[in-house]
């Protein structure tokens, strides 16, 4: 089988370079000369462009970062002329409603499609252990399983085109709810007297334990901003009043690695731009 990857950055080349290991035929292209040639010195071999992998593969995977970069691979890929029975797969993090709408078009063409946006981020694709939440007909991922599988624990199939963003909308909402509240929760044990760090180890030996906490040093919140906004727009659609997430993705926006940076590992932190105070457990309880 003939795999396709558009979009080889750090993510993509990685997921690519595991097809590859996988034995499947892996051809790729990024817009990027730079990035491309980085990905392809190994087993996965430099596309010319859109039109040689819509040409030649029987499965496309497209791991770009927005909408409108989606609407153009698939654009480009539809334009060029697809191979007979190709399936896209767009493996970003978009909205459910621009994969209905892809889909449809590509329906139009006698093309298969699947989103199958993907968790556990950098560390997971190097690792080839990501899981794939995936949106599509049956018949769809079925022939896409298995190249999904060459870099995911776990290919879930949640329901329809668009279901795989609405399940990664959902981990992210978990994501980034569990960000605002270990924050907060380190906040109090630093100001009260306990190390941030201290009580973080602690805490990942408790009940409390969450996977966001344990990835704390590594998390980039890089994305909270597009996936809250997506969050609350289909909340809006729905008609699901989602309070608490209305006030995490306000929250949200004030931390980052800079922040954690400083609660787990300097004197000084602060939180909505005031600083913590840092006393004495006996101090605090005495006012």
């Amino acid at each position: 089988m003939q795999v396709g990857f558009v979009g080889v950055g750090a993510m993509g080349a990685a997921m690519a370079g595991h097809c590859a290991k996988a034995g499947f035929d892996v051809l790729a292209y990024d817009t990027d000369p730079d990035t491309l040639f980085a990905a392809t010195s190994g087993d996965v071999v430099a596309a010319t462009g859109l039109a040689e992998i819509a040409g030649s593969a029987d499965v496309v995977i497209c791991v770009v970062s927005t909408d409108d970069q989606s609407r153009a691979v698939v654009g480009g890929l539809l334009e060029a002329g697809p191979k007979a029975g190709q399936v896209i797969v767009v493996a970003a993090t978009n909205h459910p409603g621009t994969m209905i709408e892809l889909a449809e078009t590509c329906r139009a063409a006698s093309v298969g499609f699947v989103d199958a946006p993907v968790c556990y981020g950098l560390q997971g694709a190097k690792q080839g252990n990501l899981i794939s939440l995936c949106g599509g007909t049956q018949e769809d991922i079925d022939r896409v399983r298995a190249v999904l599988m060459a870099y995911s624990r776990s290919v879930e199939h949640l329901g329809p085109t668009g279901c795989g963003q609405l399940g990664k909308a959902c981990n992210n909402m978990m994501h980034w709810a569990a960000c605002v509240a270990n924050y907060e929760t380190l906040a109090l044990a630093k100001s009260c007297g306990i190390d941030a760090q201290a009580m973080r180890e602690t805490l990942l030996k408790c009940p409390a334990r969450n996977t966001t906490l344990e990835r704390w040093d590594t998390s980039k919140f890089t994305w909270h901003e597009k996936d809250m906004d997506v969050v609350l727009d289909l909340s809006q659609q729905a008609g699901v009043p989602l309070p608490l997430f209305g006030l995490v993705d306000q929250l949200v926006k004030r931390i980052g690695p800079d922040r954690v940076r400083e609660l787990l590992h300097e004197d000084s932190a602060e939180y909505l731009g005031l600083p913590i105070p840092v006393r004495p457990l006996e101090e605090v309880v005495k006012g």
